[in-house]
């Protein structure tokens, strides 16, 4: 496993000083959000973030995110789809192996929504094959379909490209309808990157992204997915994600010593665990 941080947990702060805090703060992996890339970008070549990166000893290990592949139509779809392949491109250029596709089906879906949502799997799987990226589906608590971690491991299954894995969001799998044993449906080969936050004591489904805290502080803590990421010998990212606005005002390299001490002591503890055993079942 790769502890990393998302940059997104800094929101508030431009991509340079992210990355020169972070290195500060001993961060060695980052999860890309791709608005600060973009802001970075402008009139600069991408040869210049990923020389900024390398110059601070961070390796990127997947970028956030990419959104409306899945059942958008006309206009907004071909835009999105413009945006996707720009996407691709600089995540190849950067050398970036993971690109997270957001689960946004949101509203009521028909057969022909459903059908557009896997046909365009398997087209944005293709065009990442192409490019040498390997997607990671993310499901949103919040969406129509897929909205937990067995309809979305189905999804994946159902495309069966190498290129299209999943994206566990510790997060959307505590405030949705996921269930503890559900982390078994996890392999090495269908896992392709994980997000982690844990939450403030609130119901879960009057949960927001404010109520997002650093993994180990709060109600939903990730241990029985950490012993599982172990069981399955899964070596990719693990990045601490806050889209919490109360944090994004913490100064980056303080932000990063604290999460990357609280990730890390979550590892340390899943390496030192004993015998596996299956998550309990929700009550």
């Amino acid at each position: 496993m790769i502890p990393a941080i998302a940059t997104v947990s800094s929101l508030e702060s431009p991509l340079e000083t992210v990355l020169e805090d972070y290195a500060a703060g001993h961060v060695e992996a980052i999860d890309l959000w791709l608005g600060q890339a973009d802001a970075f970008l402008k009139g600069r070549p991408a040869a210049a973030l990923r020389d900024a990166m390398a110059g601070h000893g961070i390796t990127p290990v997947a970028a956030s995110f990419q959104g409306g592949l899945l059942t958008s139509q006309g206009a907004a779809r071909a835009e999105h789809w413009k945006t996707f392949e720009q996407r691709l491109a600089l995540c190849k250029e950067l050398g970036i192996p993971v690109l997270v596709v957001a689960g946004d089906a949101h509203g009521p879906l028909g057969p022909q929504d459903l059908g557009r949502l896997s046909a365009s799997l398997v087209e944005a799987a293709k065009r990442a094959a192409d490019a040498g990226v390997r997607l990671a589906l993310e499901f949103d608590a919040r969406a129509s379909f897929p909205n937990n971690l067995q309809s979305a491991v189905a999804l994946v299954e159902d495309v069966g490209s190498p290129s299209l894995g999943l994206c566990l969001d510790w997060y959307h799998w505590t405030v949705g309808p996921s269930k503890p044993l559900d982390l078994w449906l996890l392999s090495r080969e269908n896992l392709a990157h994980v997000q982690l936050s844990d939450l403030m004591d609130v119901p879960r489904e009057m949960a927001g992204d404010a109520d997002r805290i650093l993994p180990g502080e709060g109600s939903s803590p990730a241990d029985d997915l950490i012993r599982r990421l172990a069981e399955i010998g899964y070596t990719g990212g693990v990045a601490v994600e806050l889209q919490n606005p109360r944090l994004w005002s913490v100064p980056p390299r303080q932000f990063g010593e604290i999460a990357m001490t609280a990730l890390r002591k979550l590892l340390g503890q899943a390496s030192m665990g004993s015998e596996a055993a299956p998550p309990h079942s929700n009550s």
